[in-house]
């Protein structure tokens, strides 16, 4: 679906780095690789997410509004 405006735990805004996170995902993948968990860290300290919480709301967001659009 669409990434949650807030982080459910601690409220931080989060939707506003989901961007920027999967863009930089996404620059990594079109070198042909899957980015490594050092990466993904870095990536969080970079954006300034430091709390688990908020990277869990980013990395466990599943992208379905493409697949739900055409039902609507």
């Amino acid at each position: 679906m669409i990434i949650p405006v807030r982080c459910f735990s601690c409220g931080r805004v989060i939707a506003s780095d989901y961007g920027r996170y999967i863009k930089r995902v996404n620059e990594i993948k079109a070198e042909g690789r899957d980015p490594s968990p050092e990466e993904i860290e870095k990536i969080f300290d970079d954006l300034g997410i430091e709390r688990y919480c908020c990277r869990r709301m980013i990395v466990s967001h599943v992208d379905l509004i493409s697949e739900i659009m055409p039902f609507s």
